[in-house]
C-alpha cells in the first residue's frame, strides 16, 4: 500500500478513535477558504486598498486557472478511488470536485491568506502570523478530512506560493504603465482561449468500476476550469474597463461605505451560491453556464458595484 495512503488511513483512524470531534472544526476550515475567502478581494478592492484588490485579485484568478489546468493535465483521482479503504469525513465525497492533484481548496486558502501575510506583515504581525497558522490548518484538513494526499496539498501549497511571487514580481516591474497592462490584459485573454481548448481535447482516463460504471467522468471534472476562465476573463475585461473608462476610486472616509461592502459582498456571495447556480448554469449547463456566471461576477464585482458606490457616496 502506498505511503499516502497509508498516511490518510492513519487520520481516519484517528478521527474514528475520537469520535470524530474534529470533524466540522477541520470542514469549517476547508469551506471558509472556499466560500467564504474568495470574497475578500472585493472587500479590500471597494473599501480598503484599490491596489493590494488588484493584487488580490490578480493571484486568485491566476492560481484557479493554473490549479485547473494542472488537476486536469494530471487526472489523479480522489483517495477513496485509489482505495476502496478510504472513507472520508461528513460529505466529503459528493461535495468534492474535480480531479485530486494538486488540492484546490489549499491552493485559494494559501493565496489569499499569503497575500494578507505580505501585506500585513510589517503592518499588524499578529494577522501575519494568524494567516500563517491557517494555511497550514486549511492544507492539513484536506488531509485529516481524507479528500486529498500530502502530495495534493504540498503542491497546491507550492503552486500558490509562486503564483504570488509571479504575480507580485511582475506587478513591481510594471508599475502603473497602461501599455504594458494591457498587453498582459490580452495575454491572459489568449491564455485563456488556449486554457478552454486544452482541456476540452485533450484525453481523459476512461476507467470503470465492476459494475462497468465510469469511475470519474471527465466532462463533470472540467466544470471548475471553465469556472476559472471565465472568472479570469471577467477580470481582465473588468480592469481593463475600469483602468480606462471607470476610474474607481474608494471613498475614503465616507460613513455610508462600510455597509456599501458589506452589501456587495452579500449579492455576489447570493449571485454565486444561489442566483447563478438557477438561472445560467442550469441554462448553459455545467461548462459555459460556469464560465458565463463567473463571468458576469467579475464584471459585478469590478464594474458595476463601485459604480454604484461611487454613485452613493457623491450624493451622500
Amino acid at each position: 500500500m502506498e505511503l499516502d495512503i497509508q498516511y490518510l488511513l492513519l487520520l481516519q483512524d484517528l478521527r474514528n478513535a475520537t469520535g470524530g470531534i474534529f470533524n466540522e472544526f477541520f470542514n469549517a476550515i476547508s469551506k471558509f477558504a472556499v466560500d467564504i475567502l474568495p470574497f475578500l478581494p472585493f472587500v479590500i478592492f471597494w473599501g480598503v486598498d484599490k491596489a493590494w484588490g488588484y493584487l488580490f485579485m490578480t493571484c486568485y484568478n491566476a492560481g484557479e486557472l493554473l490549479n485547473g489546468v494542472i488537476k486536469l493535465t494530471v487526472c489523479a483521482y480522489r483517495p477513496w478511488i485509489r482505495s476502496e479503504l478510504i472513507e472520508p469525513a461528513g460529505d466529503s465525497k459528493t461535495a468534492a470536485t474535480g480531479y485530486s492533484f494538486p488540492s484546490g481548496h489549499t491552493n485559494v486558502g494559501t493565496i489569499l491568506y499569503g497575500n494578507t501575510f505580505v501585506w500585513q506583515k510589517d503592518k499588524k504581525r499578529w494577522v501575519a502570523v494568524v494567516c500563517a497558522v491557517m494555511i497550514l490548518l486549511t492544507g492539513f484538513s484536506r488531509n485529516f478530512l481524507g479528500v486529498h494526499t500530502p502530495q495534493d496539498v504540498a503542491v497546491g501549497m507550492t503552486e500558490a506560493l509562486f503564483t504570488i511571487f509571479c504575480v507580485h514580481t511582475i506587478a513591481k516591474k510594471v508599475g502603473g504603465n497602461q501599455k504594458t497592462l494591457d498587453i498582459l490584459t490580452l495575454v491572459g485573454l489568449l491564455v485563456v482561449v488556449a486554457a478552454l481548448i486544452y482541456i476540452q481535447v485533450k484525453p481523459y482516463p476512461m476507467d470503470y468500476d465492476a459494475a462497468g460504471e465510469l469511475l470519474v467522468n471527465p466532462s463533470k471534472m472540467m466544470n471548475d476550469c471553465f469556472k476559472a476562465c471565465g472568472a479570469m476573463t471577467g477580470f481582465l475585461i473588468g480592469s481593463y474597463l475600469d483602468r480606462h473608462y471607470l476610474h474607481y476610486e474608494i471613498p475614503v472616509g465616507h460613513k455610508n461605505l462600510p455597509i456599501l461592502v458589506c452589501v456587495g459582498a452579500g449579492l455576489l456571495f447570493a449571485w454565486k451560491e444561489l442566483f447563478a447556480p438557477a438561472i445560467i448554469v442550469d441554462f448553459l449547463g455545467g461548462h459555459w453556464g460556469n464560465f458565463v456566471a463567473r463571468f458576469i461576477m467579475l464584471l459585478l464585482a469590478i464594474c458595476v458595484w463601485p459604480m454604484f458606490i461611487k454613485k452613493q457616496t457623491a450624493e451622500a
